[in-house]
C-alpha cells in the first residue's frame, strides 16, 4: 500500500512539473482539428471523423509514451483527452461549413499542432531525465507522430518521408529551441512552449514562402570517386620524383670519387693510372 502511494505521489509530482494542463489540452484540440479537416477532405463518415480526430490529437503522445516506457500514458491518464478528441470529431462532422469557410485553416492548424506537440514531447522526456538527444527525438516523434499515423491509416506514404516543404525539420528545430529555453535560458515552461511553436511555424512558413523543399535522389558516389582519383594522381608523381632523386644520388657520388682520384694524380705529376699498383 505504501509503495503504491509513493508511486502515485511521484507521478503527480512529475505531472505537476510539466507544461500546464491547459496547454496540453490546446495541443490535443488543435491536433484533433487537423484530423477532422483531413476527414472532411476525404469525405469520411462520423466514425472516420472521430478516428482521425483521436489519431491526430493523441497519436503523437501515444507513440512517445510507448517508446519512453516511463511514467503514464497521457491519453489514458488524462480525464479530458479522449473526451475532447471525440467531441471535436463529432463537432467537425456536424458543422463542416465552419472549417470550409477558411481554406488555409488546415495548413496553419497542422503546423501549430506540430509545434505544441513537439514542446509537450520534449518536456516529458526532460522531466524524466532523458538525455538531450533523446528529449529532442521525443519532441519530434510527438510532433509528427499523429500525422504519420493518420497517413498510414489512410493508405498514404507518410508526409514526412516524401519530397515536400520542411515539416519534420520544423519539429526538430522547435524541439531544440524548447530544450535550449529550458536548460540554458531558464524559461518558464509556458513561454518555452510558445517559443517552440513560433520557431516551428516560422520555419514552415518560410519553406512555403520560398519553396524550400527536401531533396531526393542524391548520389555522392561519382563525386567521391573523382575526389579519390585526384588524390591518387597527386600522390603518385611525388613518389616518382622521390625515387628518381634517390637513384641519382649514387651516380653523383661515383663522379665525385673519380674526380678526386684525378685531382690527386695531377698533384703528383703523373697519369692517374700510373699510381695504381699492378698496372
Amino acid at each position: 500500500m505504501q509503495i503504491a502511494l509513493l508511486a502515485e505521489a511521484s507521478t503527480h509530482a512529475v505531472t505537476s512539473a510539466g507544461i500546464p494542463v491547459w496547454l496540453d489540452l490546446v495541443a490535443v484540440v488543435v491536433g484533433a482539428i487537423s484530423g477532422i479537416l483531413v476527414a472532411q477532405d476525404r469525405k469520411l463518415d462520423l466514425v472516420g471523423h472521430i478516428a482521425l480526430s483521436m489519431v491526430c490529437g493523441l497519436g503523437g503522445g501515444l507513440t512517445r509514451d510507448v517508446i519512453m516506457q516511463v511514467g503514464d500514458v497521457y491519453m489514458l491518464s488524462s480525464p479530458y483527452a479522449i473526451a475532447v478528441t471525440v467531441v471535436t470529431g463529432i463537432a467537425g462532422f456536424l458543422f463542416p461549413s465552419l472549417a470550409r469557410s477558411a481554406p488555409a485553416l488546415l495548413e496553419w492548424v497542422d503546423i501549430i499542432s506540430v509545434g505544441l506537440f513537439a514542446a509537450a514531447g520534449a518536456d516529458k522526456a526532460l522531466i524524466y531525465g532523458l538525455r538531450p538527444a533523446a528529449c529532442i527525438l521525443m519532441g519530434v516523434l510527438t510532433g509528427v507522430g499523429g500525422g504519420m499515423l493518420r497517413d498510414v491509416l489512410l493508405g498514404d506514404t507518410p508526409r514526412i518521408f516524401k519530397r515536400s516543404n520542411y515539416y519534420a525539420l520544423c519539429a526538430l528545430a522547435g524541439s531544440c529551441v524548447y530544450l535550449l529555453a529550458m536548460l540554458c535560458l531558464a524559461f518558464p515552461r509556458g513561454w518555452g512552449a510558445i517559443a517552440c511553436t513560433v520557431v516551428t511555424v516560422l520555419l514552415r512558413r518560410l519553406s512555403l514562402r520560398f519553396n524550400i523543399v527536401s531533396h531526393v535522389d542524391i548520389d555522392l558516389t561519382p563525386a567521391v570517386k573523382r575526389a579519390g582519383l585526384r588524390i591518387v594522381r597527386r600522390v603518385q608523381p611525388s613518389r616518382g620524383s622521390r625515387g628518381g632523386a634517390s637513384a641519382a644520388r649514387p651516380g653523383r657520388a661515383g663522379t665525385g670519387e673519380a674526380g678526386s682520384e684525378a685531382a690527386e694524380a695531377a698533384a703528383q705529376g703523373g697519369d692517374p693510372g700510373e699510381g695504381r699498383p699492378g698496372s
